[in-house]
């Protein structure tokens, strides 16, 4: 089974971890006498510094297993499981890691495997089996004093709960490893890496600028080049989100061939995805589209990885740029694919999470409950020799503890229905995410299409946005994007299909409207949101809209066709000036409504 590629930079750096979990030095040599345990502590230690010599010694080793001591063979097995699972023969791997696990008497051994087990479970989207082995593995870290073992479980549970949205436990974990490491070393490389992407995907970016430069400086002073350049990811995407796209380019190219000499694609392909992004920010189309193209050509394999969207949606600009309209439509429909996998798949993840926390906390409760009823059966064995009153008394008492547990029992189970709820919410506004939004509207539009009813896209995107938040901060900009969210609400029915694409983009389907109809409301919208920001929380931030329209009459029930239309006409409104209404129909060029169109606030 072939690795999911949205978490492909995890097992990446799994690898690696399980690759450093023996001994971090090469050239370490055991006492000559005892020649398989030096081959085999080699072994250990060049699995991912020098794969060839790792296979080779693998086959000496193989070659003369059976006279090997049985902890030895153990050892070979849990290195032959972690080839195994390095080329995907997940079957041959388990078999190895469940023989070192249900045989070793060597704890530092199967702790160093099931921390393996981690790895290898989130690499194929078993995601709950993942969390239920590392709460386990976290619950018995008291009793481990290998400060190898108890690092690697420490990386390992920071950065999967990183990669499942739990930045708060990524955080800890990482900085419990940060003081148990007394010295810098690969480790400690790893832990700062575990805090500073923990900071940055949770918004704290207060002086991160710093902070991901010591981080950097460690690590390559650590001689550990591969985490120090994916700190210099994170350091690239801020360079774009704050529009310094010169500055993203220089800061990629200069280790470019550092990422190269690595082997390792998918860092690469992060790389290159955000190189396609920073040459079209600066204007070098020629750039941008040959390293998106390699994104793609590299990543044939994983059509869900969040560089494959990223590359896609570049195309798709080019393209549209360019007048390529059918390469533009095919662009646009691969993109939309690729971004709804990474998106499910980290979906998934935070699921998986909340979803075994809650399996224990019920597991916690129905042993309370046990041990409860126990507690009443020897109270009445006892009670039969008191009084009557006193009895009853006893009884009842226990009886609402056992109803106070019934309850939590119940509210547990309300709390696993509500995250199922939440993951097709957007966490800040409210409304459908761009995942559930896509799925909501595919259907309307094939009931649409059934009963031969009319429906409207419309695409609004909030105009110089960007300017709010480095003018005013996130938390301004935040409160803007709630308040616009509000004021487009009082205008939709309870029918209408209302979703966040993405930043300050958002997305209305409204079936059964005529495209006159339409537009009427959307003029509405259009004012509501120009004043909406005006006073209250957010006094003196202007703001307004610009939008795109188009209607199944025009251009039909394809969702893709409609996005495409409807994003012309939005792009187009932009050009003209931004707060205003265009309307496509589905011809290349999109024409202007004949709505009136309002200038005040126009930034």
């Amino acid at each position: 089974m072939l690795a999911s590629a949205t978490n492909r930079w995890m097992v990446i750096v799994g690898w690696l971890l399980f690759g450093l979990s023996g001994s971090t030095a090469y050239a370490i040599v055991l006492p000559a006498v005892d020649q398989s345990a030096s081959l085999l502590k080699e072994a250990d230690s060049s699995r991912t510094q020098n794969h060839d010599r790792f296979l080779e010694l693998l086959q000496r080793l193989d070659k003369q297993a059976a006279k090997l001591p049985p902890e030895q063979q153990e050892y070979l097995h849990y290195l032959q499981a972690w080839q195994a699972a390095y080329v995907g023969d997940y079957a041959t791997s388990d078999r190895l890691a469940d023989m070192v696990l249900n045989h070793s008497q060597d704890s530092v051994l199967r702790f160093k495997t099931g921390s393996f087990m981690v790895n290898s479970l989130a690499e194929r989207s078993r995601y709950e089996d993942a969390f239920r082995r590392l709460n386990l593995l976290l619950s018995q870290l008291h009793t481990i004093s290998d400060p190898d073992a108890r690092a690697l479980v420490l990386t390992v549970a920071a950065l999967l709960y990183q990669e499942s949205g739990q930045y708060d436990l990524a955080w800890n974990y990482a900085d419990q490893l940060s003081s148990e490491t007394q010295q810098p070393n690969d480790w400690i490389c790893k832990a700062g890496y575990a805090k500073l992407a923990a900071l940055y995907k949770a918004g704290r970016l207060d002086g991160i600028d710093v902070q991901f430069q010591q981080g950097i400086d460690l690590c390559q002073k650590v001689g550990d080049d591969l985490y120090a350049n994916g700190i210099r990811l994170y350091l690239a995407r801020m360079a774009l989100q704050r529009g310094h796209s010169e500055k993203a380019i220089t800061l990629l190219k200069s280790n470019y061939d550092a990422v190269q000499r690595s082997g390792y694609s998918w860092l690469l392909s992060q790389v290159d995805a955000l190189l396609a992004e920073a040459y079209l920010g600066a204007g070098q189309v020629t750039s941008s589209k040959q390293s998106a193209l390699q994104v793609v050509a590299r990543s044939a394999g994983n059509k869900y990885s969040e560089s494959m969207s990223t590359a896609e949606r570049v195309l798709y600009l080019i393209a549209k740029r360019q007048g390529n309209l059918q390469a533009a439509l095919d662009h646009h429909e691969r993109y939309m694919t690729s971004n709804k996998g990474w998106l499910d798949e980290v979906g998934t993840r935070a699921l998986a999470f909340q979803i075994v926390q809650q399996q224990l906390l019920a597991k916690k409760l129905q042993l309370d409950t046990l041990s409860k009823r126990n507690e009443i059966l020897q109270l009445q064995q006892t009670l039969d020799r008191k009084a009557t009153e006193t009895s009853r008394l006893y009884i009842i008492l226990l009886m609402t503890v056992l109803a106070f547990i019934a309850f939590w029992t119940y509210r547990i189970k309300r709390s696993q229905l509500r995250f199922m709820k939440l993951a097709r919410r957007d966490g800040l506004t409210g409304i459908y995410n761009r995942q559930h939004f896509v799925n909501e509207v595919e259907l309307q539009l094939k009931y649409c299409r059934k009963s031969s009813r009319e429906a409207c896209l419309v695409l609004l995107d909030l105009d110089h946005f960007k300017a709010v938040n480095d003018t005013h901060g996130h938390a301004v900009g935040d409160r803007v994007l709630k308040r616009a969210v509000t004021a487009c609400q009082a205008h939709l029915r309870s029918s209408d299909i209302f979703g966040r694409l993405g930043g300050e983009e958002f997305g209305i389907v409204l079936p059964d409207c005529t495209l006159q109809q339409v537009l009427a409301r959307v003029e509405l919208i259009r004012r509501a949101i120009s004043t909406a920001t005006k006073g209250g929380e957010v006094p003196d931030v202007p703001i307004s809209a610009s939008f795109g329209v188009t209607s199944t009459t025009h251009v039909g029930y394809e969702l893709r066709e409609l996005l495409v239309a409807a994003d012309d006409a939005l792009y187009q409104a932009k050009r003209e000036g931004r707060n205003r209404i265009n309307v496509s129909d589905g011809r290349e060029k999109p024409c202007l409504s004949a709505v009136g169109v309002a200038t005040e606030g126009v930034r």
